[in-house]
């Protein structure tokens, strides 16, 4: 069956056409997305702070930095004071943390050391990084970015007033990017968490971090979006609805706080589009935490997985595959999910799903995007039996798929 290859061609064509308008600092891709995350890339993802946040301070050394972008001043709304974004800052900007990451990354060649060269080839050098974090509880506990703290084997973090502590990694998600971090202090100033259900494009933000080792920047701007889908913005391996909007985010933002009018977070900052100006994304506040309080009760979240590569099908695909006689597709919906391939012994593979099924419904909701495959297979139950209808060979049949944890990512 040729139906990979012949989506390969496609997305090929599709990613050289728009990969002058989209890319994201770490990801490309926008067309086809591994729901499951059957691999990984060995940088991180959906990375605000290059392709790897713990080598922000070498990457800033070595390039050149873009001119900061004049945002216009703006106020919340009419009759309000015009000067909301000082008292928001004034209220909340000391819960706003700065955190210092650092690994110790082994390498392997030839030193160039003759005397080292007696002990092996294997050597050794530490990368630091940088980013943003904001405090949720007195007593210590602080939310930030999982690609921040992803793979540190030390954590600091600097408060506003100066004072420093070391960090404490209770949890990570790399799939959503939201981690969760532990000092040992007491009385420390709080953030206030929003809702992030009841956001409107237009709304007054404001955005509080370390941008380029910049302590304490303050950016302000609008809601740009909600609902950005990780396709939306090149990070397929993500589950997360993003919102967009244009307060100047850049590396070192990343896991700082993003605020409405009354200094409630309604998302964390984490990702920004390479070569773009006023398009930052943050994670809905709702989200975070859920996952938050999943990672400090079991230092985990189990993601529901079935081990699927899809793309949401449209007429030129369709075209391309029903062209095609050496595939022995003829496929007769104009809308759905197209399965393009299987991970081997995954739920999907043992209940029987194929590749060039396309996806009508899951559970008697009709799906059209894989978006919404995405959503669906989220939101259910690890174990409880999923009922997934598709087209195949011009007939629709029902498949029960039984959800498993998400596999953990392969380290790169």
């Amino acid at each position: 069956m040729k139906v990979q290859a012949i989506i390969d061609t496609w997305v090929g064509a599709y990613r050289r056409e728009s990969s002058c308008i989209l890319q994201l600092i770490l990801m490309t891709g926008v067309a086809v997305v591994s729901l499951g995350g059957c691999s990984f890339p060995a940088s991180k993802t959906l990375d605000g702070d290059r392709n790897d946040p713990l080598s922000q301070v070498e990457t800033q050394s070595t390039n050149n930095r873009s001119p900061a972008v004049t945002t216009p001043v703006i106020t919340s709304s009419a009759g309000e004071n015009p000067h909301f974004v000082v008292a928001v800052v004034q209220k909340v900007g000391d819960g706003v943390v700065r955190i210092d990451a650092s690994r110790i990354v082994q390498s392997r060649g030839v030193p160039r050391d003759p005397f080292l060269r007696r002990f092996g080839n294997s050597q050794q050098r530490v990368e630091r990084g940088s980013g943003s974090g904001f405090i949720i509880n007195s007593s210590g506990k602080i939310l930030t970015n999982s690609h921040v703290v992803d793979g540190a084997d030390s954590v600091t973090v600097t408060l506003k007033d100066g004072r420093t502590f070391d960090g404490k990694v209770l949890g990570e998600d790399p799939v959503t990017d939201v981690a969760v971090i532990k000092i040992e202090a007491n009385n420390l100033p709080v953030l206030p968490l929003g809702n992030s259900d009841t956001l409107n494009p237009g709304e007054a933000v404001i955005a509080i971090g370390n941008p380029l080792g910049l302590n304490n920047t303050v950016t302000s701007g609008i809601l740009s979006a909600i609902g950005r889908s990780s396709s939306d913005i090149g990070a397929s391996d993500k589950r997360v609805d993003y919102i967009q909007t244009d307060a100047a985010i850049n590396p070192g933002n990343s896991g700082g706080p993003l605020l409405n009018s009354r200094g409630e977070v309604i998302g964390m900052n984490t990702a920004i589009i390479r070569g773009a100006q006023g398009l930052g994304f943050a994670i809905p506040i709702n989200t975070v935490e859920r996952i938050s309080q999943e990672l400090i009760a079991k230092g985990r979240v189990d993601h529901p997985y079935l081990g699927i590569q899809m793309v949401t099908l449209t007429p030129e695909i369709k075209a391309s595959i029903n062209r095609d006689p050496r595939n022995g597709l003829n496929l007769r919906a104009d809308q759905g999910v197209l399965l393009v391939d299987i991970v081997p012994r995954s739920p999907a593979s043992v209940g029987g799903l194929r590749s060039g099924d396309l996806i009508q419904s899951i559970n008697n909701q009709p799906v059209t995007k894989i978006e919404e495959v995405q959503n669906l297979v989220q939101n259910s139950r690890i174990g409880i039996p999923i009922a997934i209808q598709v087209e195949r060979n011009g007939q629709l049949i029902v498949i029960e798929v039984s959800p498993a944890p998400l596999p953990a990512r392969r380290q790169g």
